[in-house]
């Protein structure tokens, strides 16, 4: 084998040790906000404290965008142990301000919504990951329309129209579908460019990339195919 099949299979490998890394932790994270929202969702004391009390629900929110701040910002300078028990700890309170969603729609709506999310997302996971096309094109685009659905829902908060919401949903699904594809060709990209044994840090960075595009791409999906209680 010469030098440049040896490297060659080398990058592959590092690449798809570093991958195998960042799905592991999102799925890790998924199923802890799956167990917390369940178990929430099972505690009428603890719905009575976040429904009762919205002081408490917004406290939550605010904790929760801080953690995206702190493990985005600097996950990548944390032993890894620390950044892992924030993402941890983030995961299981998405989990608590999710459990409102469970109590919303149906149990077989929810399950049927996830279903369909996970196919989505592992489609477009494969392409990003696969495809020889530059996806950075994609990025900018989606970036800019992330910004405008998020402008979009503040606005939502105070004026209440089905018509906002209805463009919110479907502005929601397209850019968290370009999200996920270019995020997983990213992710690929950086593998490639991490030093070997320095990838723990960034590799939560991208379970959390990730993590958000599949909670946000299911939220999204339940506007349009989730039947409310």
């Amino acid at each position: 084998m010469d030098t440049w099949s040896t490297t060659s299979v080398q990058a592959a490998e590092r690449v798809s040790a570093f991958l195998w890394k960042v799905y592991g932790w999102m799925a890790l994270g998924l199923g802890l906000t799956a167990f917390v929202a369940f178990a929430v969702a099972g505690s009428p004391e603890i719905q009575r404290a976040l429904l009762g009390n919205q002081l408490v629900f917004f406290a939550l929110i605010i904790a929760e965008l801080g953690l995206v701040l702190v493990i985005s910002a600097r996950a990548t300078q944390m032993a890894p142990p620390v950044a892992t028990g924030l993402f941890a700890l983030y995961s299981a309170l998405n989990g608590v301000t999710l459990s409102v969603i469970l109590l919303a729609y149906t149990g077989e709506s929810v399950a049927t919504t996830f279903v369909v999310t996970a196919g989505m997302f592992g489609a477009l996971a494969l392409y990003g990951t696969t495809t020889k096309r530059s996806l950075a094109g994609v990025g900018q685009f989606v970036f800019m329309g992330l910004i405008g659905v998020i402008l979009a829902s503040i606005v939502g908060m105070f004026w209440h129209s089905d018509a906002l919401q209805f463009l919110i949903s479907v502005a929601g699904v397209i850019v968290f579908t370009g999200l996920t594809a270019y995020d997983a060709q990213r992710l690929r990209v950086m593998a490639l460019a991490l030093p070997a044994g320095q990838d723990g840090g960034y590799a939560i960075v991208g379970a959390l990339s990730l993590y958000l595009d599949f909670i946000n791409l299911f939220l999204m999906l339940l506007r349009f195919t989730g039947r409310r209680e």
